[in-house]
């Protein structure tokens, strides 16, 4: 992976917001399908157990960190162009609302309105030391992560995103493999431990996640929800590892693809879910596995259409239109011939 200058981007963050929109469709699609729950000791509620021990919770938090690192390199970019990287990064806010406004309707619960409105929370943070900055998301991230808080996760997430840009983190990352490979060890070891404990509290029984928990189901989610950022630092550390091997490196590609057009592609998956719900009539009627299967074949389209239209085009349709608000010009869309060749 090679350090970043000026407007050049970060593949592996690319490859990071590419594996977590992989993860929240597995979660999203149960409510908005409303999936059945699963029959006891049936593959359908092995397979719930394994989505709420390994997915929820765990990808969520990793797009909630990657929005924080965007964040920062968005402004510090502009500034170093001449820009007002303040202005540009409020219009920027202010048109992810819009279209998480709109998003919300139809998938309660989405994540832009809350990013947006937490980055216009961070934006003092923005110039605070990262030292600073560190202690504070950490601080936040621990206690909230006890208090088993979600939605608020957000923010000391979001922070540690800024940080992270401050600390240059994911930039030059050939020469920090080795700290990388001692952090990932450490996070293996927490999060086995963790994860354990997560599952010694599975309920009995597959649960209604969406329709009201016991006492026991709720305690075992609530676990869930402490461990999530150690579960997503430690897939985090195994893909910057993975990824320095090239054959992984080349056979993951798509992913980088589908992490640039993370804005079109998450939008798409809502999009692309009720699509095939109306169509196909498949609400309060599929199975756990079932939208496993219907999760896979969005990816392959998703997938497939990422790759053939970056071929052709500098931005995702949605982010060409969220580039466009944001500067208030039409950028050039299309590569030129040289590009493409």
């Amino acid at each position: 992976m090679k350090p970043t200058e000026g407007n050049e981007r970060i593949d592996i963050l690319d490859y990071l917001r590419g594996v977590a929109l992989l993860g929240i469709i597995l979660v999203n699609i149960l409510p908005l399908l409303a999936v059945k729950v699963p029959e006891p000791a049936s593959a359908d509620a092995f397979y719930q157990r394994f989505l709420f021990l390994f997915v929820e919770g765990r990808f969520y938090t990793l797009f909630s960190f990657l929005f924080g690192v965007g964040f920062y390199l968005f402004i510090s970019r502009a500034n170093s162009k001449g820009k007002n990287g303040y202005l540009l990064f409020l219009r920027r806010i202010a048109a992810l609302f819009i279209l998480g406004w709109f998003h919300v309707k139809f998938h309660p619960g989405e994540a832009l309105t809350v990013y947006a409105v937490t980055g216009l929370l961070l934006l003092a943070f923005y110039k605070v030391k990262k030292e600073i900055n560190l202690g504070i998301a950490l601080i936040l991230l621990i206690v909230l992560s006890m208090m088993a808080f979600k939605l608020f996760l957000v923010v000391p997430l979001m922070l540690l995103g800024i940080t992270a840009g401050q600390y240059r983190l994911f930039e030059g990352l050939a020469q920090k493999i080795k700290k990388v490979s001692i952090f990932t060890a450490l996070l293996l070891i927490m999060s086995i431990a963790g994860l354990s404990y997560q599952y010694q509290h599975a309920p009995a029984s597959p649960f209604g996640f969406y329709s009201g928990v016991d006492e026991a189901t709720y305690q075992f989610l609530s676990i869930g929800i402490m461990i999530g950022p150690l579960v997503s630092a430690l897939y985090v550390g195994v893909l910057i590892l993975l990824l320095q091997v090239p054959i992984v490196q080349k056979l993951l590609s798509p992913l980088k693809s589908y992490g640039r057009m993370a804005l079109t592609n998450y939008i798409f998956q809502t999009v692309f879910i009720y699509l095939a719900g109306y169509l196909f009539n498949l609400f309060e009627s599929l199975t756990y596995l079932q939208s496993l299967v219907l999760c896979l074949t969005i990816y392959v389209i998703q997938l497939i259409f990422s790759v053939i239209w970056l071929r052709f085009f500098q931005y995702g349709p949605l982010e060409w239109i969220w580039r466009t608000f944001t500067y208030l010009e039409i950028p050039h869309l299309r590569k030129r011939v040289r590009e493409i060749q």
